[in-house]
């Protein structure tokens, strides 16, 4: 018998996808449930799972874009396991506990993607044979590491630069993927529907330098995590914003929509593009909590696993382009939100403390925002409150100086 594989629905509103890479080959016996191919659509990428065991036929290619329901593959399910894949079963072992990747600390502080080399799609083979390049020389960009299509089409041989060789006049067309083109209409759309406007300070940040110096490794040991800096600026963020409300609000039609609660979307790279993943209610959250919920969503951005859910809603944005080496930059709002903060890089620059010259080390902060809510008094008393609590973290515990409320001011 003969079970046709169709595309399930992926998302309210959603209805089309991209065949993004087939997991398995055209003639390989997969089993019931097993991922066969990732599918892309404009707000996520999902796992298309087979529905039976059996000799898996492929008939709609990598990278072709099909409805909500087509059929793009069929199972025979007329079939035995291949021998070798008995005799695995038979002799499988418990698994082996994961060990936790040693760079996905670095990747959660970068916001950058790591991938060890993978094997290559049947798309992606084809190109590299007739290129002439191994794949052990690609680093791929698709689940697991594996080798995309566009991954090989993007590979280059090898060049002896010793040699002289021809200039290269070549071009090559590569087709925009649904959430790229989602995310640049979204940020065109952000440009000419709102009246943004962006405020910009410095903050000092040797305080914050102190206390990671002082208390990450018993911070690591006690919560798991490391102690780095989205946690001090999103718990700075969450208390601001309940000081200025409109910063956290959005237009809807002729109604301003006050929010009670502080849903913090932090942007991520990915291979896939700009992934903005939301922290539920980080008014109520602790430094560790911020921590372990950033290193959650980063790593399922890596790994191309965010739900639909976890990138909906959000009342406030933060975005860090210092990890690429940024100094400043006035980041694009990302609809319907009213702000978003700017962070960049950390740079040691001349600082007058009580009449002295001296080096601090130093970041850019930046707020853009949407000048039809919020007013310049509101963005700017934000970004000043923002700075204050980063420069005195001490004030992060209740909101306000403990002096002040030792003495009931």
């Amino acid at each position: 018998m003969s079970v046709e594989l169709k595309i399930p629905s992926v998302g309210e509103s959603i209805t089309q996808v991209t065949i993004a890479s087939w997991l398995k080959e055209d003639g390989d016996y997969v089993e019931m449930d097993e991922a066969v191919a990732e599918l892309e659509s404009d707000k996520a990428t999902v796992e298309l799972n087979a529905e039976q065991a059996g000799i898996l036929k492929i008939m709609i290619e990598e990278g072709e874009d099909v409805e909500i329901g087509s059929v793009v593959a069929s199972i025979d399910t007329n079939t035995e396991p291949p021998a070798e894949k008995v005799a695995s079963a038979s002799e499988s072992t418990p698994a082996k506990k994961e060990e936790p990747n040693p760079k996905t600390e670095e990747f959660v502080k970068s916001s950058t993607l790591n991938y060890a080399t993978g094997s290559p799609s049947p798309a992606a083979n084809k190109i590299l044979a007739e290129k002439g390049i191994s794949a052990q020389t690609i680093t791929g960009t698709g689940k697991d590491g594996r080798i995309t299509k566009y991954d090989a089409i993007l590979a280059n041989a090898d060049t002896n630069y010793n040699e002289p060789s021809e200039p290269s006049r070549d071009q090559h067309r590569e087709k925009m993927s649904n959430l790229r083109k989602t995310v640049a209409r979204r940020l065109v759309s952000a440009k000419n529907e709102t009246a943004m406007l962006t405020t910009f300070n410095e903050v000092n940040m040797q305080p914050i330098f102190d206390i990671r110096s002082k208390y990450k490794e018993r911070f690591k040991e006690m919560h798991g995590v490391n102690l780095g800096f989205m946690s001090f600026f999103t718990r700075a963020c969450a208390l601001s914003l309940q000081k200025f409300p409109k910063v956290n609000a959005f237009i809807d039609g002729e109604e301003m929509v006050m929010n009670d609660f502080v849903d913090v979307s932090i942007a991520v790279s990915s291979p896939k593009g700009l992934m903005v993943p939301v922290m539920r209610n980080v008014e109520n959250m602790t430094l560790w909590d911020i921590e372990s919920e950033v290193k959650r969503l980063a790593i399922k951005a890596r790994d191309g696993k965010l739900s639909i859910p976890e990138m909906t809603g959000g009342t406030f944005t933060i975005t860090n382009g210092g990890v690429f080496g940024s100094m400043l930059s006035t980041p694009i709002i990302n609809p319907p939100q009213s702000a978003i903060l700017g962070m960049h890089n950390i740079v040691e620059r001349p600082v007058v403390e009580k009449g002295n010259i001296v080096a601090r080390p130093v970041m850019y902060v930046a707020l853009s925002y949407d000048h039809r809510i919020i007013d310049g008094k509101e963005s700017v008393g934000f970004l000043v409150s923002v700075k204050n609590y980063l420069e005195n973290p001490e004030t992060m515990l209740m909101g306000k100086d403990p002096m002040d409320l030792l003495m009931g001011l």
